[in-house]
């Protein structure tokens, strides 16, 4: 089930919505490096986090996938928004220093091809950070918010996908330990379940986020080989010996 521009703004317009978001950026901050004049794009629906994170860049832009819609942002100035194919970027190689994927990578209907596009335009060294849906969290197992559709992954999933499209895992980070209810009390103590869950269940979050890196060579397997046999015949010639051993006479 693809996200919906719709419903995504419904929902991080919502108070629910914008606590996870503060919760998401919260988390992130911790394997954000700055990065001078860095050219970003996020891919998905990144709009509440990109108006935090995109502060002090050369440029910041925001793609929306095409099954899922697109708004017009930032709302103050010029348009930096395009509706894009996944696996078709409308970028130059090697033209990006970061990219940012939330409510993205569980939607795509071939998540290799969009990771290996996204390792196309990324500059040498790029990073690219991804918000996925933790599949052991309790947010990935209700509806009523976007991170309940599409594919929730494990931390062991999202490495080996990363590792096959050339990518080094560097940083993890997790966030939502709150319930997603609606219920005041509830949202009230979310500070309290967001520090108490990074200290005694980390991998029940929410949300996983990792951050990885461009890898510019690929390790090819190699095969291994099995130990030829020699054989030696049974009647193999043993030769004349050239060199005398006794006295000569």
């Amino acid at each position: 089930m693809n996200a919906d521009i719709v419903d995504l703004r419904a929902f991080y317009h919502s108070t629910l919505g914008r606590l996870a978001a503060q919760s998401i950026i919260a988390a992130m901050s911790a394997i954000w490096p700055k990065l001078p004049d860095e050219r970003l794009v996020g891919l998905g629906y990144c709009l509440p986090y990109l108006d935090r994170l995109g502060q002090g860049t050369e440029r910041t832009m925001s793609f929306m996938p095409a099954a899922q819609g697109a708004l017009n942002w930032p709302s103050g100035g010029p348009s930096a928004t395009a509706l894009v194919a996944e696996d078709a970027l409308p970028l130059p190689d090697s033209s990006i220093d970061r990219f940012l994927m939330v409510h993205a990578l569980e939607f795509s209907e071939s998540p290799a091809d969009t990771l290996a596009e996204i390792w196309r335009v990324l500059a040498p060294g790029g990073r690219l950070v991804i918000v996925v849906p933790n599949r052991r969290g309790v947010w990935a197992r209700l509806e009523h918010t976007p991170f309940g559709n599409g594919r929730p992954y494990s931390r062991s999933q999202i490495t080996d996908l990363l590792r096959q499209t050339n990518f080094t895992p560097g940083s993890f980070a997790e966030a939502l330990f709150f319930p997603p209810a609606k219920i005041r009390w509830v949202l009230r103590l979310r500070s309290n379940f967001e520090r108490l869950g990074h200290a005694l269940w980390p991998a029940f979050s929410g949300v996983i986020i990792v951050e990885a890196q461009k890898r510019l060579y690929q390790g090819l397997p190699v095969a291994q080989r099995q130990a030829k046999r020699i054989y030696v015949p049974a009647l193999a010639p043993q030769g004349v010996p050239t060199t005398r051993t006794g006295p000569v006479t």
